[in-house]
């Protein structure tokens, strides 16, 4: 959590994250088409940075042992097409872009940890187009929690949670935090729609 966080309720635990993760590789599974040949052909999934990376690596992990379907995960990092990147007064963190395969022709599954307003999953579409040309992206969040400002969609959802002005989720992973879960929180001032703090 950040250090100004009120935590108002844990809407998942560790081993509810986890379930949800299984949940949703199944539905990715499900978007494959079993006489199409191989998945790992004409499906990637992409995580974008930070936490959206290491849920998208666990998706691929869970996909390859349970299905013995070898997805290859890409990495995403939005920050240069963000609409408020002149807005910022800091100079941006810019972190890698990875994408293994080429895109065109591909379905990808666009991996985020919360949606909100839909501004950053919008740049994500806006860099994914300028790294080739997908058949068709699907969006999978592990929070919704509203309020969109664009007309962006999510096709698989852990949880729908609906926020009131002054909160936000914290969708919390190992790899990057000293705790796992999902948080309702409750902070002193607006944050915008920044992927890590939604």
């Amino acid at each position: 959590m950040e250090p100004d966080d009120r935590i108002k309720a844990q809407l998942m635990t560790e081993r509810d994250l986890g379930r949800t993760l299984d949940r949703m590789a199944q539905q990715i599974l499900e978007l494959t088409d079993p006489d199409a040949g191989n998945a790992a052909d004409a499906f990637t999934l992409v995580g974008m940075q930070t936490r959206g990376v290491h849920l998208a690596r666990r998706l691929a992990a869970r996909i390859r042992e349970g299905d013995d379907v070898d997805l290859p995960v890409g990495v995403l990092d939005v920050t240069m097409y963000r609409d408020d990147i002149r807005l910022r007064l800091n100079q941006p963190q810019i972190r890698e872009t990875h994408i293994p395969v080429d895109l065109t022709g591909r379905h990808v599954v666009l991996v985020d940890d919360v949606v909100y307003t839909g501004r950053t999953a919008r740049a994500a579409l806006d860099a994914l187009m300028d790294l080739g040309r997908p058949a068709s992206i699907r969006f999978l969040v592990i929070v919704d929690r509203g309020h969109r400002e664009l007309p962006i969609a999510t096709d698989i959802v852990g949880r729908r949670v609906p926020t009131l002005p002054g909160e936000e989720v914290r969708v919390r992973v190992h790899e990057v935090d000293d705790r796992e879960g999902v948080w309702l929180v409750e902070t002193p001032r607006p944050r915008g729609d920044d992927a890590d703090s939604a």
